[in-house]
């Protein structure tokens, strides 16, 4: 059972079996998904069509409140005849007749019962109607009432429902609250508005009636633009503050949002009329969706069942497909790891299983005749270092032929041959330790007078040298070994032997800041502008003929494969007179 899990067939049966899992769990996922969705975007809308047709029924009772407060503010001719409308009012019969009017105008309203108290007012005379009793102190109660002179301002345009206390007192009875509409007359006696108006209170029973037309579990709400609940439905424990507070700072209209009411994700459609201010929302929890979990569980296990069952099928086609060709290539490579190299044309097929067929064949010959020519190159290694070990010279043996020489000189007296001889072994003991050390400064001028040694004999005293070290601290500072050879190396065949005269060749070692800088100047023929601008990027110039062999564009490229682009060398020059190379490296001990 152990060997059957590592097969190729049974892991891609695996493996194909584990994505149709995920596939079908997807599926499954996104089926309940869009079912849910589908279900909430339908409950959203009905909820939206429910409060945009209790908008419209409640805006239609607005507007024809507004129509009988605006025809008794401005028709004068409603009320009575030319005597009720002289000088005073005390013809009897045009009063009883303007009354009658107000009344009729109350009466004929499809909303007649919602009109608490309409109140029409002139200079001390006034007129009541509506469905709550009057009195004749009623005009004072709403002269004196919060609102009047908030109201009273308002010649033009729809007044925004307000909701407030009853002004009018019965006894020790609560009073329900009502909502307030003020014009003034168009046709006062004096053209004072606080003496001429027409009053008309709106009960909140209008929106109560209009509430009820919805669903009975229904949570709603009729909320004035002050945020105040004019009407409620199946909402009076809840808590809206702040829900009321977001719906009134939208800048849309109308729409619905997600909000948590009462502990409950929910969802809110609104709408609210420009003219009245009027808002009103449907809360519609998510938890009373209406959700058919049988009939979902059932589709879901459908689609879940069919995807597993077309994903095993498929993965045990695709294993057949795939198994047989992949086990003549393990039993072809199993041949191959015995010795047998011979190719095999049955596993070079004409699909991709085919093409590594082919190129475990070609694989076969080229190891085969690797091996042959493996065998006969150890052969010829094994001949080669024989002759090597026959040709070899200890390297001791060169070292010691200058010690000879050196001391054979010394017993001659001859003080120079000794000078170069012990020159010459120093430096190429240096040069055989390595290239790229990183030696101390005082090591680096001992390594560099050596040479200096030599050159001076060579050229018969045709330069002089001058070192400073500003700091004896900085003889301590690493320096990568032959950086400055190569540099006093350019001074001298590139300087100082061009100009035919004696040369002097400074080098100076100080301290900026982190920074080790070493200079070498000379005082020969100088270098020209517009060659210093690419001395130090041309390459290809490097003198074959002298002691390293390395330019300048190859320490500097040196020091900043070592060290960093910020480091390296900079050139200074003016023909005829001198040229420094300063070199700066990051100080190290």
């Amino acid at each position: 059972m152990e060997k059957t899990k590592k097969t190729f067939q049974f892991q891609l049966i695996l493996c194909n079996l584990l994505i149709i899992f995920c596939i079908a769990c997807a599926v499954s996922y996104y089926n309940y998904r869009s079912y849910k969705k589908d279900i909430l975007d339908a409950e959203v809308q009905s909820s939206q069509n429910r409060v945009y047709g209790l908008s419209q029924r409640t805006l239609a009772a607005y507007d024809e409140m507004m129509n009988i407060l605006l025809t008794c503010a401005e028709r004068q001719t409603l009320f009575a005849s030319s005597t009720f409308l002289g000088e005073s009012y005390s013809n009897r019969a045009a009063a009883v007749y303007a009354a009658d009017a107000l009344r009729d105008l109350c009466a004929i309203s499809s909303y007649n019962k919602d009109i608490y108290k309409l109140t029409w007012y002139d200079d001390g005379f006034f007129i009541q109607a509506g469905s709550a009793a009057g009195s004749r102190l009623d005009p004072s109660y709403i002269m004196e009432a919060p609102f009047f002179s908030e109201l009273i301002g308002q010649t033009s345009g729809r007044n925004a429902l307000i909701l407030v206390d009853n002004p009018f007192p019965e006894g020790k009875r609560t009073l329900p609250k009502i909502m307030p509409l003020l014009r003034p007359l168009g046709y006062g006696r004096h053209g004072n508005p606080e003496d001429s108006w027409i009053f008309l209170a709106v009960s909140p029973d209008m929106y109560r009636a209009a509430l009820q037309t919805l669903p009975k579990d229904s949570i709603a709400c009729a909320v004035t633009s002050q945020g105040e609940i004019a009407a409620s439905l199946n909402g009076d424990g809840l808590d809206t503050s702040a829900l009321i507070a977001d719906l009134l700072a939208r800048e849309e209209s109308s729409g619905s949002l997600p909000a948590v009411v009462g502990g409950q994700d929910c969802v809110v459609s609104y709408e609210r009329q420009a003219d009245s201010g009027m808002m009103f929302f449907e809360v519609l929890p998510l938890s009373s969706l209406p959700f058919d979990s049988g009939v979902f569980a059932s589709t879901v296990l459908m689609v879940f069942l069919f995807c597993i069952l077309i994903g095993a099928s498929l993965s045990l086609f695709f294993s057949i497909r795939l198994g047989a060709p992949i086990k003549r290539l393990t039993k072809r490579l199993s041949l191959i790891a015995q010795g047998d190299f011979s190719p095999d044309p049955s596993i070079e097929t004409e699909d991709e299983i085919g093409a590594i067929g082919r190129q475990i064949n070609q694989m076969s010959g080229q190891i085969d005749s690797l091996m042959k020519h493996r065998i006969r190159d150890e052969k010829e290694k094994k001949d080669l270092e024989i002759k090597m070990l026959q040709a070899q010279i200890n390297p001791h043996f060169l070292y010691n032929t200058l010690d000879s020489i050196k001391w054979i000189a010394t017993v001659q007296k001859n003080t120079g041959i000794v000078q170069v001889v012990s020159a010459l072994s120093s430096l190429l003991k240096n040069m055989a330790k390595g290239f790229n050390e990183k030696v101390t400064l005082r090591q680096e001028l001992d390594f560099l007078e050596n040479y200096i040694i030599i050159e001076k004999i060579r050229y018969i005293e045709l330069f002089d040298t001058e070192i400073q070290v500003d700091s004896e601290r900085l003889y301590q500072a690493k320096i990568i070994k032959l950086t400055l050879q190569p540099i006093v190396e350019n001074s001298i065949f590139s300087g100082i032997e061009p100009s035919g005269r004696f040369g002097t060749i400074r080098i100076r070692a100080w301290q900026e800041e982190g920074t080790l800088c070493v200079s070498v100047e000379d005082n020969g023929i100088g270098i020209e502008p517009e060659n210093i601008r690419t001395l130090l990027t041309d390459t290809s110039k490097i003198t074959k003929s002298t002691m390293s062999g390395i330019g300048l564009p190859n320490v500097d490229r040196r020091l900043k494969l070592v060290y960093g682009d910020d480091y390296g060398l900079s050139i200074e020059s003016e023909p005829d007179r001198f040229t420094r190379v300063t070199i700066r490296l990051p100080l190290e001990f």
